[in-house]
């Protein structure tokens, strides 16, 4: 919750300035090019922080078209979330170019944002974009009033989905993990003989062409309540010392484009949901997401092994 203010913060008296606006502006003719709409890119920049207020923000784009697919494309931009995941997973595999690999996770996430938006825009979703209209405010200085009451009505629609659908699906992954429980078990066993660990199991077979384990699969699982679990399950899993699980430098990497990629958080899900009306709009990013992930790590992992 405290990121989520902050970033309102910022973005509340960007708006209140004029500032976003004429970004917005700026940017249309670029985002047209992709099939989507100026406004596209206020929303797209907060999915850097959180999934779900980038999701609510698409509200403020009149085309149903390019809001729809705004919406589809959000979940690739790396959201705060997934940034613990990155820095224990540079830090062990990494630590001599740990600037290098988070950018380009980050860029490999906006890429694949802008040809999936070109896809979608040209066979998912149909209809034509509306032309750009927008009256664009002075450049005025925001007042902290009004900053402060925006920034606490956007956090507070946060805090009302976090303390529901995260609660609940954090609750469920809890009781995967406990049951059912061993009393003289280890955490790393109790883990593995769990629920959890066995739906682990039993996805390792689609996920080791990816390079990863059970173990990997397991902390993907927990990181569809919400994307900071994957990096306590790795914790939890690996004792701490995630450089000492025997994953190589490639799979680490496979593993991070996964996180990257694959389907959002489940309040994420349950955002594009009620933005859009529809459980299939939500379903499909789900599903396609995780698609690309597969793919992207598969093709990473099988073509390194190869040098």
């Amino acid at each position: 919750l405290p990121n989520i203010l902050i970033l309102y913060a910022f973005i509340s008296w960007m708006e209140d300035s004029g500032y976003m606006a004429r970004a917005a502006f700026i940017m249309d003719s670029i985002m047209h090019r992709m099939g989507l709409h100026g406004k596209s890119f206020i929303p797209m920049i907060m999915g850097f922080g959180c999934n779900i207020p980038a999701i609510m923000a698409t509200r403020t784009i009149e085309d149903r078209k390019s809001r729809l697919i705004t919406m589809l494309i959000l979940p690739l931009m790396s959201c705060s979330a997934r940034l613990p995941v990155y820095i224990i997973i540079i830090g062990a595999f990494f630590p001599n170019h740990s600037a290098l690999i988070l950018l380009g996770l980050y860029l490999t996430g906006i890429l694949f944002s802008v040809l999936m938006a070109k896809i979608f825009s040209r066979f998912v979703v149909k209809g034509e974009s509306s032309p750009f209209v927008m009256e664009l405010p002075p450049y005025r200085m925001p007042s902290m009033k009004s900053v402060s009451r925006h920034t606490w009505e956007k956090g507070k629609q946060y805090l009302k989905k976090m303390g529901t659908t995260i609660l609940m699906a954090s609750i469920a992954i809890w009781a995967l993990s406990y049951f059912p429980h061993h009393e003289d078990a280890t955490e790393e066993q109790q883990m593995e003989l769990s629920y959890i660990g066995q739906i682990g199991k039993f996805i390792e077979p689609v996920i080791e062409p990816c390079g990863l384990q059970w173990k990997e699969g397991v902390a993907l699982v927990t990181g569809i309540g919400a994307k900071e679990i994957v990096a306590s399950t790795m914790s939890v899993l690996y004792h701490g010392d995630i450089a000492a699980s025997g994953m190589s430098a490639l799979t680490a990497f496979c593993f991070m484009i996964f996180v990257l990629l694959y389907m959002p958080c489940f309040a994420t899900c349950i955002g594009i949901k009620n933005e859009s009306g529809k459980w299939s709009w939500a379903g499909l990013t789900a599903l396609y997401t995780t698609l690309l992930a597969w793919l992207a790590s598969m093709l990473i992992y099988q073509i390194g092994s190869l040098f």
